[in-house]
């Protein structure tokens, strides 16, 4: 069984969505200064690189990601291809793409993923989301779970109403996943976010087994 490991690296490079902070990662204790052993800090938001979105990101009352249910984050998962020229996921998209019935976890793999082939490009405002249509669509089917290829589930330039549509649901959102050497199918999947008590997100590890 092969391992694919689909988080993305977090480096200075990584591009962050416009008016966050990047990455600071910053030793304190250096060998080479005389300590026993180097001893690093980091910042970062919580929304950087491979991460997931607990419901208090856009609900106000919605629970926080330490309480986020690890038999959804692990378990049998779907990874669906769509064309390059899809722009928008839509649900009439999502029908065509032929998810098995009973999926509960989804992974949808764009034309975003090249984004992530041979080294970080700046932020793409033009990357592909989906619209509240398709999140009502896969909440609909009883997905629980919603795995996408770039730094945000939902259009840039309307953030609310698909995340707002999924979290409210409970469905649980994994954003920024390099899906770029994936084949469609059915994996395992295993999605760890930092264990961060009261926190809207994580960043997290997550990988695919299959063949």
């Amino acid at each position: 069984m092969k391992t694919y490991d689909i988080t993305l690296d977090i480096s200075a490079e990584l591009p962050i969505w416009p008016g966050h902070e990047g990455l600071v990662l910053q030793r304190f204790e250096k060998i080479e200064d005389g300590s026993v052993a180097n001893v690093s800090r980091v910042a970062m938001g919580v929304h950087t690189g491979t991460h997931v979105d607990a419901p208090y990101h856009f609900v106000k009352d919605g629970k926080t990601v330490e309480t986020l249910s690890l038999k959804i984050l692990v378990g049998r998962a779907y990874v669906i291809h769509l064309k390059d020229d899809v722009g928008v996921v839509t649900p009439q998209v999502l029908e065509a793409a032929g998810i098995p019935p009973r999926t509960r976890r989804v992974l949808i793999r764009t034309r975003n993923s090249k984004q992530w082939v041979k080294g970080y490009k700046p932020f793409a405002e033009d990357y592909v989301g989906l619209d509240k249509a398709a999140a009502d669509y896969l909440v609909k089917r009883g997905v629980k779970l919603v795995g996408v290829d770039y730094l945000s589930v939902a259009p840039f330039a309307e953030p609310a109403p698909t995340h707002q549509a999924l979290l409210k649901a409970g469905v649980i959102i994994v954003e920024g996943l390099n899906l770029s050497q994936v084949s469609q199918g059915r994996y395992n999947f295993v999605c760890l976010p930092l264990k961060l008590v009261g926190s809207d997100g994580a960043p997290a590890r997550a990988i695919l087994m299959g063949v």
